[in-house]
């Protein structure tokens, strides 16, 4: 590459969905300017997403925990960036602290939305209509064209690039294989039990695809083990939690193999859809509105009960119906609509078919 190929700084979001989302600002950026060197500034944890983003060049650890200030490490890593060249920055989050490392590495030109004590590090401040930009993906579109110009549409969706030597290495290391057809079933969600379908109902779902000679692969975090283990109890033969086994890279390419994929709005979610994989999510307490999965083989379902979405951690009513009322059989339409039938596809990969009476 050449030195003196333009270079832009992305300060990039906290969490696995949004990250996910934030590709869609990458894409833009490379459109417009494919000889741009894109730099991703952001936790650790999501090297393993960046390193799966064509558009990505390089991606920058930012070594601060949630909430910490840390001033002086924060000027000195700033400081640390002023000879790299960099033209301009986007800062994703919306706090205070997100946007003091582009002004300590005085980036000439800073850009983010109006968030809190801003004015003065971010020199290309916008005001957030969201009347006009209801979806995440599009706060994040916008950043890249001058203030008010019109969104392209479509916009491009994220889309996650994986390796068949990386598919392999994960497989062989987990005992994995595809020679029956995958449903991947991800029960866990950080933000808390209200977002969590039923795992009875996981169950019955696994049992039934079970039936047509499927296997099942449980993903999420060692926190959702417990969840994972239940369903594994209640499904039996051929069953693999991987929760808490996976790292994130291996979590990817894993997820890209499977022909089905079931899961919370969770981060994991945004993964299974930016690897174009067909997936079917049950909401509860939140809503598709502002962060949907991006893909054209998704089915979103809510029961829209007038107590939802509450957007609450735990049912505040004690008594979960926008989820426990969502049947498996509503999960299982869903999934013949999209596989066209699954019968058909176990047959197509020469698995037995026949389901187990």
């Amino acid at each position: 590459m050449s030195v003196s190929a333009p270079r832009s700084l992305i300060v990039g979001p906290s969490w696995v969905g949004d990250m996910v989302m934030a590709q869609v600002l990458f894409r833009l950026l490379k459109a417009a300017q494919p000889e741009v060197a894109i730099d991703v500034l952001a936790p650790d944890w999501s090297r393993p997403l960046l390193e799966r983003m064509p558009e990505v060049d390089r991606a920058l650890s930012l070594p601060f925990g949630h909430g910490e200030l840390r001033l002086a490490d924060r000027y000195r890593q700033g400081k640390a960036l002023r000879d790299q060249g960099y033209e301009q920055a986007f800062v994703l989050p919306n706090s205070l602290k997100s946007a003091l490392l582009p002004a300590f590495a005085r980036i000439p030109v800073r850009t983010g939305w109006r968030g809190e004590l801003r004015y003065g590090w971010l020199n290309d401040l916008r005001p957030l209509d969201k009347a006009r930009y209801p979806l995440m993906i599009e706060r994040f579109a916008a950043l890249a064209f001058p203030e008010g110009m019109p969104l392209p549409e479509p916009l491009p969706w994220p889309q996650l690039a994986v390796s068949p030597q990386s598919v392999a290495a994960a497989l062989e290391r987990l005992g994995l294989n595809t020679a029956q057809p995958v449903l991947a079933l991800c029960p866990g969600a950080e933000f808390g039990p209200a977002k969590r379908w039923p795992e009875r109902h996981y169950t019955t779902v696994a049992r039934y695809f079970q039936a047509y000679g499927w296997q099942v692969w449980l993903f999420g975090s060692a926190k959702d083990k417990a969840v994972a283990e239940a369903i594994k109890n209640g499904a039996g033969r051929d069953c693999r939690v991987l929760t808490g086994d996976t790292s994130l890279a291996e979590a990817i390419d894993l997820l890209a193999q499977a022909n089905l994929v079931v899961s919370n709005d969770s981060g994991l979610m945004h993964i299974a859809a930016a690897t174009g994989r067909r997936l079917i999510v049950p909401y509860g307490s939140s809503s598709p509105d502002f962060t949907p999965p991006l893909s054209k083989t998704v089915r979103v379902l809510r029961l829209g009960l007038e107590c939802s979405p509450c957007f609450q951690r735990e049912c505040p009513l004690k008594h979960l119906n926008c989820l426990e009322q969502l049947e498996p059989g509503m999960v299982i339409t869903a999934a013949r609509e999209l596989l066209e039938e699954p019968l058909s596809l176990a047959r197509e990969l020469s698995v037995n078919s026949e389901p187990q009476s």
